[in-house]
C-alpha cells in the first residue's frame, strides 16, 4: 500500500505543477516530453493525463478513509462511566453547580 500511495503521490504532484505551468506559462509539460504543442493530445499523453487523474481520486479516496479511521479511533475510545460528564451542561462546564 505504501508503493501505491507514493505512486499516486508522485502523479498528483506532477499534475499539479503541469497545471501550474499551464496556468502561468501556457506551457504543457506532458505535451512538450512527447513533442507536442500545447493543447495538443495523442494517445499516450491521454494515458499520462487519466493516471493523474486516478491518482488524484484515489488521493482524495485515502484522505478520506485516513481521517475516517481517526475519527473512529477517537470515538472508540474507552473512558469508565465514573470518568464521563452525565449531563450536557457537565460537558461544556456550565453545568447547574457551575460557576458563571
Amino acid at each position: 500500500m505504501k508503493i501505491v500511495n507514493a505512486v499516486a503521490a508522485t502523479l498528483v504532484i506532477i499534475g499539479a505543477l503541469n497545471w501550474g505551468l499551464v496556468a502561468l506559462g501556457e506551457f504543457d509539460l506532458v505535451a512538450e516530453l512527447f513533442g507536442l504543442d500545447f493543447g495538443e493530445t495523442n494517445a499516450a499523453t491521454r494515458v499520462i493525463y487519466g493516471l493523474v487523474g486516478l491518482a488524484g481520486v484515489y488521493s482524495i479516496w485515502a484522505l478520506v478513509a485516513t481521517r475516517a479511521r481517526v475519527l473512529v479511533d477517537r470515538v472508540g475510545q474507552h473512558r469508565p462511566l465514573a470518568d464521563r460528564p452525565s449531563s450536557p451542561g457537565e460537558r461544556t462546564g456550565l453545568g447547574a453547580g457551575a460557576s458563571q
